[in-house]
């Protein structure tokens, strides 16, 4: 890694909202019947079109609107047709293709239609569209599959209005106004480790790239601040420190020592066992001895996850279990009148058809569960917090949870029965964590590798490589720990979210660290790189900006400029499908259009320097926007 060619201006990474805790209701209000949010929306399409303005939206929405004309004049009679348009996968038939002859071929034939096979529908299609500067050509391909080229002076007029008007134009427009992202959720008096760091940060970048979508993103953290547990751990605690000395400040992973010594009593102490279920009465009764130590050891707790979320940059509001225990009875009241819970075993429980399980929601001793808690959540985020969309980021060895849970929702009304309908709920399940010999990713001594320490390790080995270059002899001790923080946890992040969610991933430092191929020290220096040569220009570039011209006359600027008009429908889809991977490989490919044309498009003290500056400029813009919904900090200098 060469982190001798990075300084770093540092910006504020962090998530531009945050919401206050709502009130607890009265326990009237929970017995209301749930009301549904929002009439069952047709979700064919994330993006609203109701914005009828050509210059609006993706360049996928914009086609969409003219083919959507086309379609209503060639074949008026079919009324439920949605336009079909996608990017060419190959280049050299066009930039994008409408692909709906086919789809009407086989819905039309038979009917007395004029048309005679599915290329004379597209060759209508492509007749019937109406004027626009968008679009310099189209022609037809195979079973009538309309192609099209863009105008470059029309992509170099949008790319331009960017960088005048801000990116935040090209915020894609989601049907959604409110959604709840419920992510990293670690246990009380248990120290975060690295499961808990995709969580984390693939819970961040889908909530930024909601927040972007104009999107207000509800930022939930379900810590685990309930339960059994709790009683073995204060009981533990009260004779550790029978004069109190719990109360003053506590290392987190002085709980976690603690909580490990009190589960051994308790499995190996029936006297010791029998008053932590006592102490579990009183502190669920409310005595103000157990409630003060409950309290105190989530204090210490959330305390240290801060510290973390910190320096990760992440935002998160804290409603844990407890929060929403108050409301268990009755929504569980709830699902009994609608006949959901029967009993089975001493349990109440739901059966799922196909489930050879049933999910419990209240266990043989009376307890609450997961399955409990989350219904109760779940029907508050929907009714108190007028949720549209509640996305719950865990590990996929949660998925049939997830399934049993959101099935009973939709058995009780709460969720409409198809899935890409509104209110909708969303499990967003991610793969584990290996280390080099392909298995889970521990420590020697066969631990959890704590998240603090993974971070440590990431910032440690760049400032080493930094100091080794001589950085510390022309920095700040500031500058230097500031710098290797932002590569280090950037390319942890970025190696994390460049993956599939859903596959394991391999950890290796030596890989995320390298300054060469698809990781984010490479992004950022390509990033550096750009900022440099605007600045060797001498150009003033904002007042460029207002008076200069964009001319996308050679291949490659198109190229580039194509690219960079693809970023919200990419932001859109990797909202849509839930998988950030998505703008990872987008921010790639950008750098790689950006050195090729660089490579072969002089910049500076080229007769097309401003406009090339101008083009510059733009991708710097979207990397920018790109590493800020990544939560990664840009660098600006070489």
């Amino acid at each position: 890694m060469n982190c001798s060619h990075f300084t770093f201006l540092l910006q504020p990474v962090l998530a531009p909202l945050q919401f206050s805790r709502l009130s607890l209701l009265s326990s009237p209000c929970i017995l209301r019947t749930p009301r549904r949010l929002l009439p069952r929306v047709k979700a064919s399409s994330l993006a609203s079109m109701a914005n009828d303005n050509e210059t609006s939206g993706s360049v996928k929405q914009q086609l969409a609107k003219l083919f959507e004309e086309s379609l209503r004049v060639t074949v008026p009679e079919e009324l439920d047709v949605d336009p079909l348009i996608a990017p060419c996968q190959n280049a050299n038939f066009g930039d994008y293709q409408c692909n709906n002859a086919m789809g009407l071929w086989s819905k039309v034939k038979g009917k007395g239609t004029q048309f005679k096979g599915p290329k004379p529908i597209g060759e209508a299609i492509k007749e019937n569209l109406p004027a626009s500067e968008i679009i310099d050509k189209c022609s037809i391909a195979g079973a009538g599959f309309v192609n099209v080229v863009l105008s470059r002076q029309w992509i170099a007029k949008s790319i331009r209005k960017m960088l005048i008007d801000g990116i935040e134009i090209w915020a894609p427009k989601l049907p959604v106004k409110r959604a709840v992202v419920d992510f990293s959720s670690p246990n009380i008096a248990k120290e975060m480790h690295v499961g808990h760091l995709r969580s984390t940060i693939i819970g961040d970048t889908l909530a930024r790239m909601l927040e972007y979508s104009n999107v207000e993103v509800l930022r939930r953290n379900h810590v685990g601040d309930w339960g059994t547990q709790f009683g073995m751990l204060i009981e533990f605690l009260f004779e550790k420190f029978p004069n109190g000395e719990v109360t003053n400040d506590q290392a987190i992973g002085d709980l976690e020592a603690f909580y490990k010594a009190s589960k051994l009593r308790f499995d190996s102490d029936p006297a010791f066992k029998e008053k932590a279920q006592r102490a579990v009465v009183s502190l669920q009764a409310g005595e103000e001895k157990y409630r003060t130590a409950w309290a105190k050891i989530c204090e210490i707790s959330r305390s240290g996850y801060e510290k973390l979320y910190q320096r990760l940059g992440v935002h998160l509001e804290e409603k844990g279990e407890s929060f929403y225990n108050p409301y268990i009875p009755g929504v569980l009241e709830i699902l009994s009148k609608h006949g959901l819970i029967e009993e089975s075993e001493g349990a109440r429980v739901i059966f799922i058809e196909g489930k050879k399980v049933p999910l419990i929601v209240v266990k043989s001793d009376g307890g609450y569960n997961y399955a409990s808690t989350d219904l109760a959540a779940l029907w508050y985020r929907l009714n108190e917090e007028k949720a549209e969309w509640i996305i719950y980021v865990t590990d996929v060895g949660q998925r049939e949870h997830f399934e049993m849970f959101f099935t009973a929702a939709k058995r009780a009304g709460w969720l409409p029965a198809e899935d890409n309908n509104y209110p909708r709920a969303s499990h967003v399940g991610f793969g584990l964590v290996l280390g080099e010999d392909g298995k889970r990713f521990r420590t020697r001594s066969t631990e959890t590798v704590k998240l603090v320490d993974l971070l440590d390790e990431a910032k440690s080995k760049c400032k080493a490589a930094l100091i080794e270059r001589g950085k510390d002899k022309e920095w700040t001790q500031e500058e230097l720990d500031k710098t290797a923080e932002a590569v280090g946890y950037g390319a942890v992040k970025y190696a994390d979210l460049k993956n599939n969610r859903t596959t394991n991933y391999t950890f290796s430092f030596d890989q995320m660290l390298n300054d060469k191929g698809n990781t984010a020290v490479y992004l950022l220096y390509a990033h550096a790189r750009i900022c440099s040569i605007i600045r060797k220009s001498g150009k003033d570039i904002e007042e460029l900006k207002k008076t200069g011209t964009l001319d996308l006359a050679h291949a490659d600027e198109r190229t580039l400029g194509l690219h960079l008009l693809q970023f919200p429908e990419v932001v859109e889809e990797s909202c849509t499908n839930l998988l950030p991977n998505g703008l990872c490989e987008y921010l790639y490919n950008l750098s790689e259009d950006f050195t090729r044309f660089y490579t072969n498009c002089q910049v500076v003290g080229s007769e097309e320097e401003s406009s090339r500056l101008l083009l510059c400029e733009a991708t710097a813009v979207v990397m920018r926007k790109c590493f800020y919904l990544l939560g990664i900090t840009p660098v600006y200098k070489i």
